[in-house]
């Protein structure tokens, strides 16, 4: 039976795992309803992707009881609100990272979906990339031996895009970009706890981060580093280093090959002709949307690539880096 899929949000990314579902067999997933802030929005999104019903409020598409799942692509700031709203009416949630705009949002959004045993995740769509599969069984299988160091860099020129420079809409890199650098090297630490985390930083004239630089350091005196930045491009490389070798990742955020100790393997995404998208390897949306439909068929209430307390895990670091460059949002109650 297909899986009933609910959107929230009428913009590039909803759009873009809309496309990807419509190319995913009618028999496995079904897009039946959208909502925007704005009807008329909605209403010309359902035309583009031939969808049935068409709403104004998010409570509206919460309350449709042929909605089974929804996927919430709202800005940074409307995440907590609009699942919260979703898990009261009872719907399976698919929330675009990062979940939250701080930790504490995080952990109300998780506690919801586990007292109502409501099946939550975060939408970190890199997680489930062929690539990113390989670089976990090569790191499983001791290929590049004992780690020693985890790095990860993501940076784009985006002060042209008014989101992303504005402190009210949770802006800045950390947020944005920060979030897939985070998100790999706690995959390659298996979800630990850093004992020690050190930042630096430079402010945009807007008040959001523009620049920073983090150094994490795991149990044994291994550590990570990463780099996010939207003022400049970076080299948007993810690499492990252990005392046998090197894996190695282009595109760390939607990669499609993989460098193990010199050798060099691709991963092409699924071909479908005749679609476009707003983001690069959009198509790739399809291991994520495929995840979550075996989730659910199992009838789990989390996904074991990104289990709800990573997400927790995630937020807090993201947000223990915030402090220590000076980054306040309105949603912080310090």
């Amino acid at each position: 039976m297909a899986l009933r899929w609910g959107i929230v949000s009428a913009g590039l990314i909803a759009s873009d795992f809309t496309t990807v579902l419509g190319t995913l067999p009618r028999s496995d997933h079904q897009v039946v309803a959208v909502a925007a802030r704005d009807l008329s929005r909605a209403k010309e999104f359902a035309r583009k992707h031939d969808i049935p019903k068409a709403y104004g409020s998010y409570a509206e598409l919460a309350k449709d009881p042929n909605v089974e799942v929804v996927y919430v692509g709202t800005q940074h700031p409307q995440h907590k609100d609009t699942v919260l709203l979703c898990l009261a009416a009872g719907k399976a949630v698919l929330c675009e990272k990062p979940m939250g705009v701080t930790a504490a949002e995080v952990r109300e959004m998780v506690a919801e979906a586990r007292s109502r045993g409501l099946f939550l995740m975060e939408a970190i769509w890199t997680r489930f990339f062929p690539a990113v599969d390989a670089l976990k069984s090569a790191l499983a299988q001791g290929i590049v031996g004992d780690l020693r160091v985890a790095r990860a860099e993501f940076g784009f020129n985006l002060t042209h895009v008014p989101r992303a420079i504005d402190a009210a809409q949770a802006g800045g890199s950390l947020l944005d970009l920060g979030i897939y650098c985070v998100q790999f090297i706690s995959m390659v630490f298996n979800g630990q706890k850093p004992e020690k985390i050190s930042a630096v930083g430079r402010l945009y004239e807007t008040g959001v981060d523009d620049t920073v630089s983090v150094l994490l350091q795991y149990p044994g005196g291994v550590h990570a580093s990463f780099t996010c930045s939207i003022t400049a491009e970076l080299s948007n490389t993810a690499s492990v280093s252990g005392t046998k070798g090197m894996a190695q990742i282009q595109k760390s955020w939607c990669p499609t090959e993989l460098v193990l100790n010199g050798v060099r393997k691709e991963f092409p995404l699924p071909e479908v002709p005749n679609k476009v998208y707003n983001f690069i390897n959009g198509t790739g949306m399809t291991y994520e949307a495929e995840h979550i439909r075996e989730c659910l068929r199992k009838g789990l209430k989390e996904s074991p690539v990104i289990p709800l307390a990573e997400s927790e895990l995630l937020a807090d670091i993201l947000e223990e880096v915030r402090k220590a460059i000076g980054i306040t949002f309105p949603q912080d109650k310090y």
